[in-house]
């Protein structure tokens, strides 16, 4: 079986990097780590994923006259590294169309909310704000729209009275962690194929609060 050569998008920490790292060095997976890349060479990430024996690289788009001077660098290491796909994992930079058409089917990002709901940012204070009684994480293709795109998996959490921004943000974060390796696994193993907005195929089922896609 060859395994899908995998990228992993960073800027920060990247806790949830560690789930995909995790994940990946199972044998049986059909996807392997092959790059942690981030737009901050000081990114606490990237010195966690060198510890862990992965290839790491950094391009500062702070020296890059646009964005899409930027991602031409990125595109470069990329291609170095023969990268099949990528998953974003709190990758704090827009994208731009260009980058996006380059990787398009070949994209994914984990979003703190259920979308389509609370596209943006703050999405645990905003759903407190509201009220509402289910709130979760969504990992979903990238097109150019922001927090768009076809959805692989998403999980809900129930939202308790005494949560504050950070327990209910720490509950959610809980299941990303479930759900991006995941989604990886059902998108390079083939299992799930994209048709218009919806993502449809045989997925393993997990137990609840998972959501896979519909079964095709």
């Amino acid at each position: 079986m060859r395994r899908l050569r995998t990228a992993i998008l960073i800027s920060g920490r990247g806790s949830n990097m560690d789930a995909l790292i995790e994940a990946a060095r199972s044998p049986e997976f059909p996807a392997e780590i092959a790059l942690v890349l981030s737009n901050r060479p000081d990114a606490p990430g990237l010195a966690r994923a060198k510890a862990m024996g992965l290839a790491t690289a950094a391009v500062d788009h702070k020296i890059y006259a646009g964005r899409e001077e930027f991602e031409r660098s990125m595109q470069i290491l990329l291609e170095t590294y023969r990268v099949d796909f990528i998953c974003l994992a709190g990758f704090m930079r827009l994208l731009t169309p260009w980058f996006i058409g380059a990787w398009s089917g070949r994209m994914l990002n984990i979003h703190p909310a259920l979308l389509p709901s609370y596209r943006g940012l703050h999405t645990h204070e905003r759903a407190l704000e509201d009220g509402v009684k289910i709130h979760g994480c969504t990992v979903h293709f990238v097109v150019p729209q922001m927090d768009e795109g076809p959805i692989v998996a998403q999980a809900a959490v129930p939202v308790l009275d005494e949560d504050t921004p950070e327990s209910l943000g720490e509950r959610v974060l809980e299941q990303e962690h479930r759900i991006y390796p995941l989604a990886l696994r059902l998108v390079a193993s083939g299992a799930v194929r994209v048709e218009g907005n919806r993502v449809l195929g045989a997925a393993t089922r997990a137990s609840a609060p998972l959501l896979a896609p519909d079964t095709d």
